[in-house]
């Protein structure tokens, strides 16, 4: 997209985030929206606060390695992050630029070391404020040349829609909550346990084509291609254990 002008690539940008419907939709155009940038990792997560100890926890969605998330709580480094307190304080976007010897400084070695490590030599983390009362942060990282005024300014405008757009998730998730019945639930949560069609009939009492009317309901219901992605979907959506 660097063929673009600010404006073209911003309202392309902008327009496939409001077309975003559903989260898995979602968490791929935040990472086209990173790589627009030039950013390899993005990453959406709640905003620490002075009680938290671990970032794992906070994530909501990211392209983080899991083996750096792991380092990173290994290390306790949330607690000495020079960006958790901005996070919690101001909605200012914070920037840094490991090469520039001035940000390098105010990341602690082991802290700076890691990002390094994942080649995370320049970044951004916005913190934004949920219409609910949440306080998230849009955080993105990889490796290209530092952030100019005009770009930090751009992203700052695309993160609102991406705030937007997850809110708009949010609240189709919530209407799928309320949208399963009683015993569609029952049919998804006998499928996660390995149960057959004929075998959550005989449990149910119901006829295996009558088990497999309410899966096929269930399935469109959660927007959905097949059981699997059914189950994993529930149980992500706290639907069933």
């Amino acid at each position: 997209m660097s063929y673009m002008t600010t404006s073209e690539r911003h309202s392309l940008l902008s327009s496939e985030l409001a077309g975003a419907r559903t989260r898995g939709l979602f968490v791929q155009t935040l990472a086209r929206v990173a790589a627009a940038f030039g950013f390899q990792h993005a990453t959406l997560l709640n905003a620490p606060t002075i009680e938290d100890l671990l970032l794992k926890p906070l994530i909501i969605e990211s392209s983080l390695p899991v083996s750096y998330i792991r380092d990173f709580d290994r290390g306790h480094m949330l607690r000495v992050s020079p960006f958790a307190a901005r996070m919690r304080e101001s909605v200012v976007p914070q920037v840094w630029h490991l090469n520039d010897p001035g940000d390098a400084q105010s990341f602690p070695a082991g802290v700076r070391n890691l990002m390094l490590q994942h080649g995370m030599t320049t970044g951004i983390a916005m913190p934004i404020n949920s219409p609910d009362g949440q306080r998230l942060a849009f955080w993105f990282a990889g490796e290209r040349t530092s952030l100019g005024q005009a770009e930090i300014n751009e992203l700052a405008m695309v993160f609102l829609h991406a705030l937007d757009t997850y809110n708009s998730v949010k609240r189709n998730e919530v209407s799928a909550h309320s949208a399963l019945s009683a015993r569609e639930l029952e049919v998804v949560r006998w499928t996660a346990q390995g149960k057959t069609s004929i075998e959550i009939g005989q449990i149910l009492a119901l006829s295996d084509h009558t088990v497999n009317a309410y899966m096929t309901n269930a399935i469109k219901k959660l927007d959905c291609v097949n059981r699997t992605q059914l189950v994993a979907k529930a149980i992500r959506l706290k639907l069933i254990n």
